[in-house]
């Protein structure tokens, strides 16, 4: 797999989150760093991402649930239903990233390091995550170190 690496534009786009549990509530601590339109259906969703205020419904995923969506991330723990929610997307001509299966993603998240407008992404491929996230942490602290660089 060769993943692009770019910077999407998704101001006003709807990204909906598919999944109520504890991989949908770590995706979107990392979506809402950069947009609070965030829509998330599942059958049951955690207190956590109620609290969060964003918009979402309890029930079972269905094809329309697409109708408006951006970017797809299918968060639950079900393998078929992520497949189908792929499958899904994909006839709706929407990206859709399947979590902890990149090969059904049409894009994965690198890690990420943002401050203020400034963002350093570090993408492994989905190869190596663990590894990218140990890169970016290291960029993270240097440039914390250094402060003056985002001042300048």
């Amino acid at each position: 797999m060769i993943f692009l690496p770019i910077s999407i534009n998704i101001t006003g786009k709807k990204i909906l989150v598919i999944g109520g549990g504890r991989i949908a509530s770590h995706k979107i601590s990392f979506l809402e760093q950069f947009t609070q339109n965030i829509s998330v259906v599942a059958l049951d969703v955690c207190d956590g991402i109620k609290a969060k205020g964003y918009s979402w419904v309890e029930k079972p995923y269905e094809i329309a649930d697409l109708e408006g969506a951006f970017l797809v991330y299918a968060c639950t723990s079900i393998p078929e239903l992520n497949q189908r929610i792929k499958t899904d997307g994909e006839s709706s001509g929407i990206l859709t990233n399947v979590v902890d299966n990149p090969g059904l993603c049409d894009f994965v998240s690198p890690a990420i390091y943002k401050h203020g407008h400034f963002t350093v992404a570090v993408g492994s491929n989905a190869q190596e995550v663990r590894r990218a996230i140990a890169i970016r942490d290291r960029i993270k602290e240097n440039l914390e170190n250094d402060t003056e660089i985002f001042i300048r």
